[in-house]
């Protein structure tokens, strides 16, 4: 008498294969989808202690932090209505000079012009481009992109740019364009802001 010995067959192994393809890409989606929620919650958290430092800063100067680099209306970097973080970088260096108060923008240098540092604790490393930190050092969001920051609206209140007696700061969310099927308003809602 012979014994009939069991085994799979081939369709069962395809379903069996299947079942694990489908689960791995839910895994996928979910952990992708966790770390855009953490960046996001880490950007407005940042953000929120950016503002913190701004408000310090305006205790001691009586002004926020604001150049040319942050009020020039032509300029691509300053438009709180821009959209590319590419041109945001000089804005961002102005921003992290006044409030870290390093003069030179190295934060591996000291000098004597170094002044107080309105971030206090809530300067973290991870926060800087680039990273080792080096000359021409500038806030960085989540995202890897520079931070928008504009004071545009409070230099010229009765510009064609609107009225905002403070500062404007934002992170796109890590997008660097919006889609050509949708409006700049509702790309715009997507970003990280204090307003």
């Amino acid at each position: 008498m012979a014994k009939q010995r069991s085994a799979f067959t081939i369709i069962e192994v395809l379903i069996v294969m299947a079942i694990i393809l489908v689960l791995a890409g839910l895994i996928l989606a979910t952990s992708g989808y966790v770390q855009n929620k953490g960046r996001r919650s880490r950007a407005e958290a940042e953000i929120a202690a950016i503002s913190a430092a701004m408000e310090n800063y305006k205790a001691d100067n009586g002004i926020y932090p604001r150049d040319p680099t942050t009020t020039d209306a032509l300029a691509a970097d300053v438009d709180p209505g821009g959209g590319d973080p590419g041109t945001f970088v000089d804005s961002s260096k102005f921003l992290y000079k006044s409030l870290s108060g390093d003069s030179d923008g190295d934060p591996t240098t000291s000098t004597s012009t170094d002044t107080k540092n309105y971030f206090g604790a809530a300067l973290k490393p991870n926060m800087l481009s680039p990273n080792p930190p080096a000359a021409g050092t500038f806030i960085r969001d989540p995202f890897g992109y520079s931070y928008g920051y504009s004071t545009i609206k409070a230099a010229a209140p009765t510009g064609a740019n609107g009225y905002n007696p403070t500062y404007d700061l934002w992170s796109t969310g890590g997008e660097t364009a919006k889609k050509s099927s949708e409006t700049f308003a509702t790309y715009q809602q997507r970003w990280i802001k204090n307003w």
